[in-house]
């Protein structure tokens, strides 16, 4: 039986009495690269921060059988970039050893196989000539691959990502997207939250098509067709 490491029952979301996500069902296997896919407004942000309970929600959202609360070490979550202040004096080394604090602990000093992780991950990202930097100084492809660094060395089961490639270089999205593959070869669970329909195609195992519901989930070349397309994206009747 092949192991259904999320499963999303019955999710809703209100915002000031308004619908925001209506009865999300789904669930995900172990190992997959997953693409939550939908028009702006349709909720996909808000998918990621309910699962992750951190706003209000009703429904059930199970990881691995449990509540999210009790995973914290095994679930990696990296946000929107504009929810980052990149201007807080802070090096790239030290923003990658936040990654470690769940296993380090807040107040303990870095030993040298934590240095090691760091250095490791930054490489992996090619980023290891940046570590001293200031994060101000990077750029926005640069800052993105710090933070998969970051959760490199958290070494989480299951990932998280909120429109990872916004603002993001063309070379920059293409190393992520290897790490990101390399990750899920290694069993990983990663849910994606993405925009760009022609490349979903290259990238995605499944995709979940959202508008405030899931209109479709699947394989990627069965869920991106133009009927689905049309009932997410012109739903109602009116483009969004």
């Amino acid at each position: 039986m092949i192991e259904k490491v999320i499963k999303v029952d019955n999710l809703n979301v209100l915002y000031q009495g308004t619908p925001v996500l209506n009865n999300v069902n789904f669930s995900v296997s172990c190992g997959k690269l997953i693409g939550i896919i939908g028009p702006n407004g349709a909720g996909k942000s808000t998918l990621m921060k309910a699962m992750l309970d951190l706003i209000k929600s009703t429904g059930e959202v199970k990881i691995k059988g449990e509540k999210v609360g009790t995973l914290k070490s095994r679930v990696a979550y990296i946000k929107q970039g504009s929810d980052y202040d990149l201007t807080f004096p802070i090096l790239v080394k030290d923003v990658v050893m936040l990654g470690l604090y769940p296993k380090m602990g807040l107040f303990k000093r870095a030993n040298k196989s934590h240095r090691t992780l760091i250095d490791d991950a930054l490489k992996r990202v090619e980023m290891e000539d940046f570590k001293n930097r200031q994060i101000a100084e990077l750029s926005g492809g640069q800052w993105q691959r710090v933070l998969i660094a970051r959760l490199l060395v958290q070494d989480a089961e299951i990932l998280f990502l909120d429109e990872p490639f916004t603002g993001v270089d063309v070379d920059s999205e293409a190393k992520i997207m290897a790490v990101l593959r390399e990750l899920r070869d290694e069993g990983r669970t990663i849910l994606m939250i993405y925009h760009d329909l022609d490349s979903a195609r290259g990238y995605f195992d499944e995709v979940i098509l959202l508008n405030q519901t899931v209109c479709a989930y699947g394989a990627t070349d069965k869920v991106l067709t133009d009927e689905n397309l049309h009932l997410a994206y012109m739903r109602g009747g009116v483009r969004r």
